[in-house]
């Protein structure tokens, strides 16, 4: 879950070609799904119990608006976590993005329901869609957009490889404050 007492900066991480990534399975009694007709709504309670939205009809319109229009994508690069009931507990995206005419890889929107985070679904989903995207998208460098409230998350992408970037301009609407961020990260221990 989001951690909105520390300060906030937004930045992004790349996991560049032919660096290796740690490889997590998951607990018993879990087991990876694919996006399926009526997963939004899922996806909008996940991300919304995490703080990413205020509310699940405001996730709704944004999975809505940005990921529907590419339901055929969304089946084979959104990946949920199921308990035992079959009930989704976490999520993220083996996506992609167009900077500049050019088409990125992106590791997107890795959310854990806060009654299920600490268990390792959130290193196993990292691990699954990491793989995921090298499959889809083979060896190149994969980016994620990330903030300083999610320290947490942060670990983890980074014991899978992904390392800070000062590069610029990597996602339309999104800036890389990547000066405040390392800061902020090295007063939490985050990195060391």
């Amino acid at each position: 879950m989001l951690d909105k007492n520390v300060p906030y900066a937004g930045f992004f991480m790349i996991r560049k070609a032919g660096k290796t990534h740690s490889t997590y399975q998951l607990p018993d009694g879990y087991k990876f799904a694919f996006f399926d007709d009526g997963d939004e709504i899922n996806w909008a309670r996940i991300e919304t119990s995490v703080l990413e939205f205020d509310n699940e009809f405001a996730a709704l319109m944004h999975f809505t608006e940005k990921f529907m229009p590419h339901a055929d994508e969304l089946r084979r690069r959104c990946i949920f976590v199921e308990n035992s009931k079959g009930e989704k507990v976490a999520t993220s995206m083996a996506w992609w993005h167009h900077v500049d005419g050019q088409r990125r890889a992106w590791l997107h929107w890795v959310a854990t329901h806060p009654q299920y985070q600490g268990l390792g679904l959130g290193k196993a989903i990292v691990s699954r869609v990491t793989e995921l995207m090298l499959e889809l998208e083979g060896d190149v460098d994969f980016y994620l957009s990330t903030q300083t409230w999610s320290y947490k998350a942060i670990r983890i992408y980074m014991a899978h490889g992904y390392e800070p970037t000062s590069e610029k301009a990597l996602y339309k609407d999104k800036s890389n404050n990547y000066k405040k961020a390392m800061r902020i990260l090295r007063e939490l221990g985050v990195g060391e």
